[in-house]
């Protein structure tokens, strides 16, 4: 691949992973989103894939056929001029050759990040970590043939599944997953779910790399995260919920009273006509 913008994009990306401040990166379903996050500053941008699912008419899960999903990530990308990276799930392929096709997809799409997790959907479980690290391993291995040092986060879902008999055993697990993934090629290690202050302190005590979490109410804020450690904050699929609610809302209100005072826009229509029309 011969796109130095890309390229310098994925350097840009990768620097934002330095561990010296929370690396805040919120989630876009749309390039309307898209837009609207990098208007308010975000350094970055990511796709959650629930919400593109849902947007496509589908469950999330890799119920929705990759070529839809490959063309709103590749509008998303074009919609913005920050470094954008993409969920792929579990990689979108049943092999760790089908997993490169896919890296090699989204990066032609634009992206300079992926997030691949480690779990099967049906039933629930984890893959065998051997299995987990050849894809992504195929993933690097696809990216360094398209010429973009894209940034890997590995998603490892041991909280997610509830891996073991107990808290020790989760996170031995945890930490041992994570190494092997990073050796494979993984950037950034994602314990989803995960958000007890004194585990997580241990983790990026236990692993030499960036570690994601996802933000949800009720967890540490993010100085408290900081001071663990903690390298990113996403927000996966929660801004789609929260802006499905707001509709929900809107709707019920003038259902009720008959009157139209909840569709008084936040944002006004002009506002953003302009930032569609300006990148």
């Amino acid at each position: 691949m011969d796109n130095p913008s890309q390229v310098l994009k994925a350097l840009a990306f990768r620097q934002l992973h330095d561990r010296t401040q929370v690396l805040l990166l919120p989630n876009a379903w749309d390039a309307m989103t898209a837009r609207l996050l990098q208007k308010l500053n975000f350094p970055a941008i990511a796709t959650t894939s629930g919400g593109i699912a849902w947007s496509l008419g589908y469950p999330d899960g890799e119920h929705a056929p990759f070529d839809e999903v490959i063309a709103v990530i590749g509008r998303i990308a074009r919609a913005v001029s920050v470094p954008v990276t993409a969920d792929i799930e579990a990689g979108y392929g049943r092999t760790p050759q089908e997993v490169a096709k896919t890296v090699r997809a989204v990066i032609d799409a634009g992206v300079v990040g992926i997030n691949i997790e480690d779990s099967l959907h049906n039933p629930h479980v984890l893959r065998e970590m051997e299995d987990a690290s050849d894809r992504i391993r195929a993933a690097r291995s696809a990216a360094d043939a398209a010429g973009v040092p894209i940034v890997i986060n590995a998603r490892v879902d041991t909280y997610l599944v509830k891996y073991g008999q107990n808290d020790n055993e989760r996170f031995d697990q945890t930490v041992l997953r994570a190494k092997a993934y990073l050796a494979a090629g993984a950037d950034c290690i994602f314990p989803i779910t995960l958000v007890d202050k004194e585990t997580l302190k241990a983790l990026v005590g236990a692993v030499d790399a960036p570690i994601n979490v996802a933000a949800q109410a009720g967890m540490p804020n993010v100085a408290e995260l900081r001071m663990t450690g903690v390298a990113r904050l996403s927000t996966a699929s929660r801004l789609a919920t929260v802006a499905l609610a707001a509709i929900e809302r809107a709707i019920n209100e003038f259902r009720e009273t008959g009157r139209f005072e909840s569709l008084e826009p936040a944002i006004p229509r002009p506002d953003v006509q302009r930032m569609m029309e300006n990148n």
